[in-house]
């Protein structure tokens, strides 16, 4: 490698570092104020605030970040397994636990987002377009199952919401607290009850499971 190439090499990885940082302290701060400031996560990431404003933009373009690495760190490059899924069922079983690990991952930081997606318009299409991407694969593996209701894909992607996996859980929760049953009150344990209401209104007349 000669030396320009290690010099360019190592410039891109510091500028790789720093912008991780940034998305980390953009993470940090929505999760304990509901809000994006970027003087805030600037001075939590130690950086100029030009330098947030050069790496991103704008407050949209960082938060588009932040939903990049969730995804990422979510897991959801596993979603592309519920395609490649044979049985229509075992394809949608699958779509709703990928989106409940990835709902579970950053519980917190995601609740935010998304209530102040309903308070700034920007926000708002920055979720909206995700949204968009999970309602286009819940027609389309709902469309593969067999005498599926003809709102089936709506159905999936309303239970596949986040708030339906946050509502579970938080019951969950307060159960827990009062010492019934039901579990500890996780997104990832709220999936199991996904997958049970998911079948049960996707299931077409006379269809057996």
């Amino acid at each position: 490698m000669s030396p320009r190439s290690y010099r360019m090499g190592q410039r891109q990885a510091e500028v790789d570092e720093t912008r991780a940082r940034i998305v980390a302290a953009a993470r940090a701060h929505l999760a304990e104020t509901g809000g994006v400031s970027l003087d805030a996560v600037a001075r939590r990431a130690d950086v100029a605030r030009a330098t947030v404003y050069y790496q991103f933009g704008s407050k949209v373009g960082l938060l588009e970040a932040v939903c990049d690495a969730l995804a990422e760190q979510g897991g959801m490059a596993r979603l592309a397994e519920a395609f490649t899924l044979a049985d229509p069922w075992a394809a949608v079983d699958r779509f709703v636990e990928v989106m409940g690990g990835f709902w579970a991952f950053d519980r917190v930081c995601t609740r935010r987002l998304r209530a102040l997606a309903a308070l700034d318009e920007e926000v708002g299409r920055v979720i909206a377009d995700r949204d968009a991407r999970r309602r286009q694969g819940a027609a389309v593996l709902s469309g593969r199952l067999p005498a599926a209701p003809p709102d089936a894909a709506s159905l999936l992607f309303v239970l596949t919401a986040f708030e339906t996996y946050d509502a579970l859980a938080t019951e969950a929760e307060a159960a827990a607290e009062e010492g019934a049953s039901g579990g500890v009150g996780d997104l990832t344990v709220a999936t199991a009850t996904v997958i049970r209401l998911v079948r049960a209104a996707l299931v077409g007349p006379g269809d057996a499971l």
